[in-house]
């Protein structure tokens, strides 16, 4: 239907073409093609359109290492997906052409969001303004309104289409490497972390553990016994998860690897301009590459999934190098000369041609040409790969894939690539963590202690404290560091006291985890981030703009990490408000934002609650299985102001598929009103085992009186308050919290 009333306007420019939105309310214009003469062109292979820009507070704009906040200084960011840059102003893995623009005089923002896959850069400009250059397609663009950053987020994100809900398991630790080299020395390390204490849920093989690297195998000697491991795994309440790549081996004998034959057969795989099998090379030596648009392909793909199922009993894909990549750049045979391969205009792409290390863009596929279709690669076998796991489990799918486009997180996460084992590199993950949640991708996490070069042990504690954080949390490296084999670095590689340290960070995170699980919720529900920057809670606060050194887990958790050699002590802002440690319920009552130096040493991760928040945790545990198991903890930081906090959990079984659509979960809110009573109430209850939701124990952060008792549904419970922190914790009991639970003291 028809909308009788917009918050905006548009205007059209009576001399040339050009047109302008503006906000109603409060005037600004939020786009103008009327910027420069060149504001808008549109020529075969060749589309540029300009608009300006309210300020220079702009973010997002793809996967590109560099600031959060972008450079508006001639900055260029290229939307081409490649698997082998991470350098500074090169394309890298994921295309999202969305960007965020903050309007301080108004503590409002917008966002704009261009439809397109081709080859693309996007050019900001000092004045500020931004134009998009692009090689084919249309121009579709979507104009989000806010008025605050999570509005425009969400409202991105019901275009494009709202995230996954990953399953319970899959926001534990992960660990992986490339270099096992062996099902023993996979079983080795799983027992190392097990002895450690260490919290894991999922254990990851890279690409060793294939027969020759190729996919849908077994290496029939080095990891002959790996359905024992993946057994083993299982029997502990973990979970597997292996590698596969898009490539498919060409130079098998024929009718010894399956899944060329097949595909042959089946005709699944891209082909050159002149109808033959598109060649390149990767891992295994000479391969095809199959067409994820093509129904067919599509079948034929789940038979593989299904048949290599039968082998190992994984639980979740990693799917790699698909972006597509290739170790030569076009094919084996090259490629032709034409405007396909080499357009007018070529955006700042490594290597200066479309097919450096990729296809030939004249390659074709089953809805058009590679040209077209490059950057949605990953995304075609992700959604492949969702709807197959879907079938062959029954089960939530749990799959993480190197490249993405607009919407890939309908289907699954991301991580952030290779890496490197530097403070620089660390710092970056939190940039790339938060504008993967902006671009719908909240399940998104880099290596911990970095993929590349070997790492060191107090980075990687201090990396396993961010990573703890991360919502994606895998430790990950490689194979080779030079010359050398790479050196463990898995948490009970280390020092007793150094994995002293990993284990509290881990712990931590699954302590956690039922308020990580409902922000998870809540964005799959509505579209909302999980991991966002401090602007999202306080755009009328410059202040907050250029922060990406510390990030939010939804509106209340703080996180401030350490991220320099030998450091002892931390530089963190705080906004206006009061923030209460989380350990201790210390409180730093800000009266205007500022930095305060906090202590930091190398066993302290520091993690702030935001007044009037309620956190529902539960007794952690080392793995989410048994975790689940144990009875739940409300932390609550009291508003002074108003007296009041409150909080929300999301439960469910944590697996089945579907369960936010067909209702079956228990939704529950958290209220403490007038600074003596907390209330639990049920929103909504479909959940069967909702009776083995207990509440044990609370913790009440800002109570400024002793109090002369605590009762729990009326009855008498034992606390203790200290009067130096103002806190009040109560325990020693246990009640059902699928029913209203009311709290006073």
């Amino acid at each position: 239907s028809k909308v009788n009333e917009t918050d905006y306007k548009v205007s059209f420019s009576s001399s040339g073409f050009g047109f302008s939105v503006i906000r109603k309310n409060t005037q600004t214009t939020l786009f103008n093609t009327s910027v420069n003469p060149g504001g808008f062109l549109y020529h075969d292979q060749f589309l540029q359109i300009s608009t300006s820009l309210v300020s220079k507070f702009i973010y997002g704009l793809g996967e590109h290492r560099g600031r959060f906040l972008r450079s508006s200084n001639w900055s260029r960011y290229t939307f081409w997906n490649n698997g082998f840059s991470q350098q500074e102003g090169i394309n890298q893995y994921g295309y999202h052409p969305f960007f965020l623009v903050l309007e301080p005089d108004h503590g409002t923002a917008y966002g704009v969001f261009v439809l397109n896959s081709n080859a693309m850069d996007a050019v900001i400009q000092p004045s500020p303004a931004i134009t998009f250059r692009t090689i084919g397609g249309i121009l579709d663009i979507y104009i989000f309104l806010g008025p605050t950053p999570s509005d425009v987020v969400q409202q991105y994100l019901d275009v494009i289409g709202h995230p996954f809900l990953p399953p319970y398991w899959g926001l534990g630790f992960h660990l992986c490497r490339w270099g096992y080299q062996s099902a023993n020395r996979t079983r080795e390390i799983l027992d190392r972390m097990r002895v450690a204490g260490m919290p894991q849920d999922v254990q990851w093989n890279d690409i060793d553990y294939m027969d020759s690297h190729l996919d849908f195998t077994v290496d029939p000697a080095r990891f002959a016994n790996l359905p024992g491991v993946v057994e083993d795994v299982h029997e502990h309440h973990q979970h597997y998860i292996a590698m596969i790549d898009p490539a498919i081996s060409s130079e098998q004998p024929a009718g010894s690897y399956p899944p060329y034959d097949n595909g042959l057969k089946q005709d699944v795989f891209i082909k050159k301009d002149d109808g033959s099998i598109l060649i390149g090379q990767v891992w295994p030596g000479k391969t095809a590459f199959p067409d994820f648009f093509k129904p067919e392909t599509q079948t034929w793909w789940s038979n593989n999934i299904k048949e290599f199922y039968k082998k190992i009993q994984f639980d979740g894909i990693w799917l790699d190098m698909n972006e597509p990549s290739t170790f030569i750049s076009g094919s084996t045979s090259g490629c032709p000369y034409n405007s396909l391969e080499n357009p007018p205009f070529t955006p700042y792409v490594m290597g200066d041609h479309l097919r450096t290390m990729t296809l030939c863009t004249s390659a074709k596929q089953h809805s058009g040409l590679h040209y077209n279709l490059h950057s949605l690669y990953g995304l075609s076998e992700v959604n492949t790969t969702n709807t197959i796991l879907k079938d062959l489990r029954k089960k939530r799918p749990f799959i993480i894939s190197r490249s993405t486009y607009v919407s890939s997180g309908k289907y699954g996460g991301h991580w952030l690539g290779d890496n490197w084992a530097t403070w620089a590199d660390m710092h970056f993950s939190i940039k790339g963590i938060l504008n993967f949640n902006m671009f719908g991708i909240p399940l998104v996490g880099a290596d911990i202690c970095g993929f590349q070069r070997n790492t060191y042990e107090e980075l990687c504690v201090r990396w396993h404290q961010l990573g703890a954080f991360y919502p994606f949390s895998r430790n990950h490296n490689s194979l080779s560091c030079g010359p050398v084999k790479c050196m463990d670095q898995d948490p009970a590689a280390w020092s007793n006291y150094s994995q002293g340290i990993i284990r509290d960070a881990l712990m931590t995170r699954y302590l956690l985890l039922p308020y990580l699980y409902t922000l998870f919720a809540a964005a799959h529900q509505n579209g909302s981030t999980v991991a966002r920057p401090l602007f999202f809670e306080f755009p009328d606060d410059p202040a907050t703009y250029p922060v990406d050194r510390q990030f939010l887990w939804g509106s209340s958790l703080l996180i401030s990490p350490v991220m320099d050699p030998g450091a002892q002590t931390l530089d963190a802002l705080f906004p206006t408000g009061v923030w209460y440690d989380f350990y201790n319920g210390s409180a730093l009552s800000m009266d205007e934002t500022r930095m305060v130096t906090l202590d930091a040493p190398i066993q302290k991760l520091n993690l702030h609650i935001r007044e009037g928040s309620i956190l529902p945790l539960q007794e952690p545990n080392t793995t989410t299985y048994a975790s689940r198991k144990n009875g739940f903890e409300l932390r609550c930081a009291i508003n002074p102001k108003t007296g009041s906090a409150e909080g929300s959990l999301y439960w469910d079984d944590g697996d089945s598929l579907d369960t936010v659509e067909k209702g079956e979960f228990i939704s529950l809110k958290f209220e403490i009103s007038s600074g003596n009573m907390l209330m639990s109430k049920v929103i909504h209850n479909k959940y069967n085992q909702s009776s083995e939701l207990t509440l044990e124990r609370f913790s009440i952060y800002g109570v400024e009186h002793s109090p002369t008792g605590v009762t729990v549904n009326g009855n008498r419970v034992d606390y203790i308050y200290d009067t130096i922190l103002e806190t009040l914790h109560a325990s020693g009991f246990a009640v059902a919290m699928n029913d209203t639970i009311v709290a006073k003291w």
